[in-house]
């Protein structure tokens, strides 16, 4: 996954298609451009099941400086379990980002890179497998436990984070990129938020790769290059805008 995807559904569908039981945002803007370090919605399961906003790049409770998670915005599934940056929240703290769709670059034989949007072919939306952390300024990790800085910084100061599990790509979109989202099916929400469920073996088990025909792929506009392009044209394939693949068009 390249780090481009689009979350633009409203918060009362999102709402429905998770079963969030505790809403705690207070504006969810569509965005057809998601890039690292935007805001973006997430689903949690605490004592019920909640919709949050987070942070896309992952900072692990450690970290010293929040700037680690721009670097920290995908977590490869083969070693999410043991990576040091990763493995608590593997254990507990699992979440679903929902998104429309997102984008790969294909490097074309003649030089240069088409953009294609990934989707569900059949309209839906998809449940991104992720890990979330909540930072606080002025922490630090000694010996297995925090050491001096902050430790009572008010609430409205912790950063609430997130990143996406990876997988290889799916034949439907492997000759596009070779890594994929790993996806996370309706019957299995429930056990995959569950902070209760620590067992890494057991936690694996959950994320299965998408089923043949899932997800289509088409062309689309090379304005979503430019992370300050926002809107629906960038998800329309390259056929309804009158664009020629590699065709460099005007920016929106």
């Amino acid at each position: 996954m390249c780090g481009r995807y689009s979350t633009a559904r409203g918060r009362e569908e999102i709402i429905d298609a998770f079963d969030v039981e505790r809403d705690t945002t207070d504006a969810l803007e569509p965005d057809y451009n998601v890039a690292p370090t935007k805001p973006v919605p997430m689903i949690l399961t605490r004592d019920v099941r909640e919709l949050h906003v987070a942070r896309w790049g992952l900072v692990p409770s450690w970290a010293k400086d929040p700037a680690i998670g721009s670097r920290m915005i995908n977590a490869r599934v083969e070693t999410v379990h043991e990576k040091p940056a990763f493995r608590r929240a593997f254990a507990r703290r699992r979440c679903l980002l929902p998104a429309d769709g997102y984008y790969e670059w294909y490097t074309r034989e003649e030089g240069g890179k088409q953009p294609f949007f990934i989707r569900p072919s059949d309209g839906s939306m998809l449940a991104m497998a992720g890990l979330y952390e909540v930072w606080r300024p002025g922490r630090e990790v000694g010996r297995g436990r925090l050491v001096g800085g902050d430790t009572e910084a008010p609430e409205e100061e912790w950063l609430l984070s997130c990143t996406v599990i990876t997988t290889e790509a799916s034949d439907d979109v492997g000759r596009i990129h070779e890594r994929m989202p790993m996806l996370v099916e309706p019957e299995r929400f429930g056990a995959w938020l569950d902070p209760e469920l620590t067992t890494p073996e057991e936690v694996r088990s959950l994320l299965v790769p998408a089923a043949a025909g899932r997800l289509e792929a088409y062309p689309v506009s090379t304005a979503v290059n430019k992370v300050r392009n926002n809107g629906p044209e960038l998800v329309k394939p390259l056929s309804d805008l009158g664009i020629s693949p590699g065709e460099t068009p005007t920016l929106f």
